[in-house]
């Protein structure tokens, strides 16, 4: 149902993919980083979200833990290459991603599904090296005062939504689960920060965030009146390790120390030792230990699980709803092959190499009933 509406912002991002980044990636030579035909590349970079902390780049999830690790920049080096990180502010995250794919300037990243569906789709040739545990959560605020319980009470509403990040395509079916579109609201195309001040100064009715929505409900700013931890586990949006196909495929060696990397930091970090650390790490920046840990409070998903780098059926059927989901609905103009974009190879064998094979056990794909699936507020509806 959202379909017209969501097209024309997301053609301009096909567009530029494919008339602009995707035409360097194809006409472009080697990178000037690459050493001649036949030698390894001087450096590998990996890109991922990154905030300000004490002065320097703090990075989201795994990427800080394998930085302060060291272990990856250590074995690159034992081979003469340079390990680079790419800091991506959150406020152009998933299209700078994209273009620095399109245009061969990063190697890897760690960013959401669904501008790495649309890269794909757009014939950037992906591949999702290293999956990353069950999701992470989005949620739907409204500003204080506002008597609203439920997405269909902010009918005509002013609604602030960053198009084309990964949380859109849970909005989205939240949408379509209540028979809902675009256009029966206000939407407001603006990135968290300005969302953030926008909802706190009342200058917007409501706005769809990830944890950022925590930090406002706690500052009184709004109140949060949906969120996936309350949908079917699938709509949640999803961050993984994707990397280039012409650099997997044209260095398999490197692609398995970065894959080992992240396993080996998905493994410490789901340590329960370890938790109070990951939850530090993650509040670095403007976030407080409080709102990571009301994030995190998530009976139904184990500290564990948050980490699985294992290509279970859980987390391929995610994706085949999510390349399902955006060609049916016209969100891009050709569907993705999921089989093409999963590269089971490196996780599976960094499993083996570390040794925790049993480690985490597969999740079972849940068959949720047509209510919950149009569950608002924690409750089906009539």
């Amino acid at each position: 149902m959202v379909a017209m509406a969501l097209k024309k912002a997301i053609i301009g991002v096909l567009a530029l993919l494919a008339l602009g980044g995707l035409l360097a990636y194809q006409l472009r030579g080697r990178d000037a980083a690459v050493a001649a035909d036949g030698a390894l590349p001087k450096t590998l970079t990996i890109a991922s979200i990154a905030y300000p902390y004490k002065g320097q780049q703090t990075y989201a999830g795994l990427t800080q833990t394998i930085i302060a690790q060291g272990w990856l920049k250590d074995r690159l080096a034992k081979k003469g290459v340079e390990l680079v990180f790419f800091p991506v502010p959150t406020a152009v995250g998933g299209p700078l991603i994209n273009e620095g794919f399109a245009g061969k300037r990063i190697d890897f990243a760690s960013y959401g599904d669904f501008p790495a569906i649309i890269a794909a789709s757009g014939g950037v040739p992906l591949k999702l090296v290293v999956p990353v545990g069950r999701g992470q959560n989005a949620y739907l605020i409204v500003r204080k005062g506002l008597a609203a319980n439920s997405i269909a009470d902010l009918k005509g509403k002013r609604i602030a939504l960053h198009r084309g990040r990964p949380w859109e395509l849970p909005f989205s079916k939240l949408l379509d689960a209540n028979g809902l579109e675009l256009s029966d609201f206000k939407i407001l195309n603006i990135n968290p920060p300005a969302s953030r001040a926008a909802l706190a100064s009342g200058d917007i009715d409501a706005v769809f965030l990830l944890s950022d929505a925590i930090l406002l409900e706690q500052k009184g700013a709004g109140r949060i009146i949906w969120s996936t931890k309350t949908a079917p586990a699938d709509w949640k949006m999803r961050a993984e390790l994707f990397a280039r196909g012409d650099f997997v495929d044209r260095y398999p060696e490197l692609t398995q120390i970065v894959a080992d990397a992240y396993v080996r930091a998905a493994h410490w970090s789901s340590l329960p030792e370890n938790r109070k650390a990951v939850i530090e790490e993650a509040a670095r920046g403007d976030t407080p230990v409080s709102v990571v840990e009301t994030d995190y409070d998530e009976p139904r998903v184990a500290w564990r699980d948050r980490f699985s780098p294992l290509f279970d059926d859980f987390m391929v059927r995610h994706y085949q709803s999510v390349a399902d989901y955006t060609f049916a609905q016209g969100l891009v103009r050709r569907k993705v092959d999921v089989d093409a974009l999963l590269d089971r190879r490196f996780a599976t064998q960094a499993l083996k190499n570390l040794g925790f094979d049993d480690y985490w056990q597969p999740t079972r794909v849940q068959t949720e009933a047509a209510p919950a699936i149009t569950a608002v507020n924690g409750a089906p509806r009539s």
